[in-house]
């Protein structure tokens, strides 16, 4: 019998999801993470910050799921992108190979976005680093809505990227408990 996983143990507090949703349109990307924090049943922090600025800028990353482990994929990131000279798309790479293959980072449990001006993309611990087509992605409880709304909104409307995310992120809000409408909003 392998080891008990944290699904497998209700009675321990689990932190549930957030969401996170990159929105890519023009020469704009922009992302909108909820700040809602919650422990079984309790939300715990209504402003959390899910989206962040690195690289000097220029790069964006946005996190969902258990948030130490989030973070300490996070500051691996930036070591990457400092060991790769801001190079997104080889940070990226570099990173989820670790992921993959350290024992520790595998335990991991979170998904990150990441954008530059040129590239969104998608890392997890199982490997996957996927670079969406239509430029829209999330990660997370709300993820679901939140690009749906967003689809829709860069389908149907001229609004810029920044908007889109807003816009979707409140759908979502009003959608999945997990996800609140105090948002942080980033933009390239």
């Amino acid at each position: 019998m392998g080891p008990a996983k944290l699904q497998d143990m209700p009675e321990i507090a689990r932190i549930r999801s957030t969401t996170v949703l990159a929105v890519r349109r023009g020469s704009g990307v922009a992302f909108a993470g909820d700040g809602q924090v919650t422990l079984n049943n309790n939300v715990v922090k209504a402003g959390a910050r899910k989206v962040r600025r690195l690289a000097d800028g220029k790069v964006l990353a946005g996190f969902a799921g258990a948030a130490a482990d989030a973070f300490a994929l996070l500051t691996r990131f930036e070591e990457k992108l400092a060991a790769h000279q801001g190079q997104l798309e080889r940070s990226a790479v570099e990173l989820v190979k670790d992921w993959r293959t350290d024992r520790v980072l595998r335990r991991l449990e979170a998904m990150l976005l990441v954008a530059d001006a040129e590239k969104t993309l998608v890392l997890s611990g199982t490997g996957d680093l996927i670079e969406p087509d239509e430029g829209i992605v999330a990660v997370g409880s709300g993820s679901v809505p939140a690009m749906a709304a967003a689809r829709a909104l860069v389908k149907h409307t001229d609004l810029d990227a920044r908007t889109i995310a807003v816009e979707a992120m409140t759908v979502a809000a009003g959608m999945d408990i997990y996800t609140n409408d105090n948002l942080t909003v980033e933009e390239l």
